[in-house]
C-alpha cells in the first residue's frame, strides 16, 4: 500500500514513456508537469527556463491567462461543428488576419504539415488553372536542409536521409536547390515550375540565416518566371524574429504565407495558407477540407493569441531582446564555439566539431536550470518565449557560460 501511494518522479514517468511510447523522439529527461511565462516546472519541483518554446508554438509564453480564458470561455459555447456550418469566430479570425497581414484569403488547418501539404496542393492548381501546366507535371522547388515536416510527401523532398529512411516510395514533382543560393534556384525552374518553397531562416537545420538581400532576390525570379513565391514561416513568424514575418525584414511578400506553432500561443493545434484570390480564390467545394481546420474552438484561441501578440508588444519585446541576447553569446570566449547566429529570439549557437556535439552541452544547461535542445548535431537553438526580459537573458547567459566554458 505505501508503494501505491508513493509520489511518482521524474524517473517514473521516463520508464512509462520508454516502455509504452512509440521511440520517435529523443528528449531530454525532465517531465514537466506545468508552465507560466518562460519557465516550467517539473514534476520533481525543478524550475527551468525555456528556452525553445515549443519550437516557438508558445511564442506568447506559457498559458498566457488571456489566451486560457478565451479558450475556456469558448469551451463553454461551441467548440466544434466542422465546416459543414459556418462559426462566428472563424469569421473574426479571418478578419483579423486580413488586417495584420493584408492577404485577401484564408485557409484555415491545424498542424504545421498540414498547412504545408495545402500549400503544395494550392501550387499544384495554381499550375494547371493558371499558369497552364500539363497535367500532373507540376514541379516545386524545394531547398537543401529544408524541413516542413513529417507527412509521407513532406519527407519526399527533405534532403535529409533520416528523414526519409524506409518510409518509401516518395511523392514525385519536387527539385532540391541550395539554400541560400539564387542563381541556383534561377538555375532550376523549367516551364513545369509552379513554385518556390523556402524557409526565410531555416530553424530545424541549425538556424541558418541566407545572405542579405536572398529574399529579395528570390522574389524577383519568381516574378520574373511566373513561380509562386511560397515561404514557410510556420516557426520564424508571428514576432519569433523581431517582425511579424521573417519576410518582413526583407521587405518581401511572398505569393503564398505558411503559418501555425505560435498562431495559437501553444493552446491548440491551428494552422494556416494565407494568399491572394489568384491562389486560394481556385479552391471549389470539395477540393480541399479538414474536420478539425477552422473549428470555433481553435479561431478563438488563434483570435486571442494574435491580438496578445500585437498588445502587449510582443514582437517589438524580440527585436530588442534577440539582438541583446546575441550581443551576450557573442560576448563568450569558448573555444568550442564556431558562430552565434540568428534574428530576432531565433538564435543558434554552432559548435566545433571536436566540442564532441551539441546535446552534452544542453543536458549540461538542463543541470543548470535551462531547457534548449540540439539541432543537426552541432548547433543549440536558443529560442525564449518572446516575454523574456533582458535580466531573464542575464541569469541565462551566467550559466551558459558556464556550460560552455567546460571542457
Amino acid at each position: 500500500m505505501v508503494e501505491t501511494l508513493r509520489a511518482r518522479t521524474s524517473a517514473d514517468y521516463i520508464a512509462l514513456e520508454d516502455l509504452y511510447g512509440a521511440h520517435n523522439y529523443h528528449p531530454l529527461d525532465v517531465v514537466i508537469e506545468r508552465a507560466e511565462g518562460i519557465w516550467v516546472y517539473d514534476v520533481d519541483g525543478n524550475r527551468y527556463m525555456d528556452c525553445l518554446s515549443a519550437y516557438s508554438a508558445v511564442n506568447q509564453g506559457h498559458c498566457h491567462p488571456r489566451i486560457r480564458q478565451a479558450l475556456i470561455d469558448q469551451a463553454y459555447r461551441v467548440t466544434l461543428t466542422s465546416r459543414a456550418f459556418r462559426s462566428d469566430k472563424l469569421a473574426l479570425l479571418y478578419e483579423k488576419l486580413h488586417e495584420m497581414t493584408g492577404y485577401a484569403r484564408f485557409l484555415p488547418m491545424n498542424s504545421g504539415a498540414e498547412a504545408v501539404e495545402t500549400a503544395v496542393k494550392a501550387a499544384r492548381k495554381w499550375g494547371y488553372r493558371v499558369k497552364g501546366v500539363a497535367p500532373n507535371k507540376a514541379e516545386i522547388i524545394v531547398c537543401q536542409g529544408n524541413f516542413h515536416g513529417r507527412t509521407t510527401t513532406i519527407i519526399s523532398f527533405s534532403s535529409e536521409e533520416a528523414y526519409r529512411e524506409d518510409f518509401g516510395p516518395f511523392t514525385p514533382g519536387f527539385v532540391i536547390v541550395p539554400y541560400g543560393n539564387a542563381e541556383a534556384l534561377e538555375a532550376a525552374i523549367t516551364p513545369n515550375t509552379v513554385a518556390f518553397l523556402v524557409e526565410p531562416i531555416q530553424g530545424e537545420a541549425g538556424v541558418i540565416v541566407p545572405p542579405p538581400g536572398y529574399l529579395q532576390r528570390v522574389r524577383e525570379i519568381c516574378d520574373r518566371h511566373n513561380v509562386l513565391m511560397m515561404a514557410d514561416e510556420i516557426q520564424t513568424g508571428l514576432g519569433r524574429t523581431g517582425a511579424l514575418f521573417a519576410c518582413d525584414h526583407e521587405d518581401v511578400r511572398p505569393d503564398v504565407m505558411i503559418i501555425g506553432k505560435a498562431l495559437s500561443g501553444g493552446f491548440y493545434p491551428v494552422s494556416a495558407v494565407l494568399s491572394d484570390d489568384e491562389v486560394l480564390g481556385l479552391f471549389k467545394p470539395g477540393d480541399h477540407g479538414s474536420t478539425f481546420g477552422g473549428n470555433p474552438l481553435g479561431a478563438a484561441v488563434a483570435l486571442e493569441a494574435l491580438n496578445v501578440l500585437e498588445d502587449e508588444d510582443m514582437i517589438e519585446n524580440a527585436a530588442e531582446m534577440g539582438e541583446y541576447f546575441m550581443e551576450r553569446l557573442a560576448e563568450i570566449n569558448s573555444p568550442h564555439i564556431k558562430e552565434v547566429r540568428g534574428k530576432g529570439l531565433l538564435i543558434g549557437v554552432e559548435l566545433k566539431p571536436q566540442a564532441g556535439g551539441a546535446r552534452r552541452f544542453c543536458e549540461a544547461l538542463q543541470q543548470r536550470g535551462i531547457l534548449c535542445k540540439e539541432t543537426r548535431k552541432h548547433t543549440i537553438r536558443f529560442a525564449p518565449p518572446l516575454v523574456i526580459t533582458r535580466q531573464d537573458i542575464d541569469w541565462a547567459v551566467e550559466r551558459i557560460r558556464e556550460v560552455l566554458l567546460m571542457a
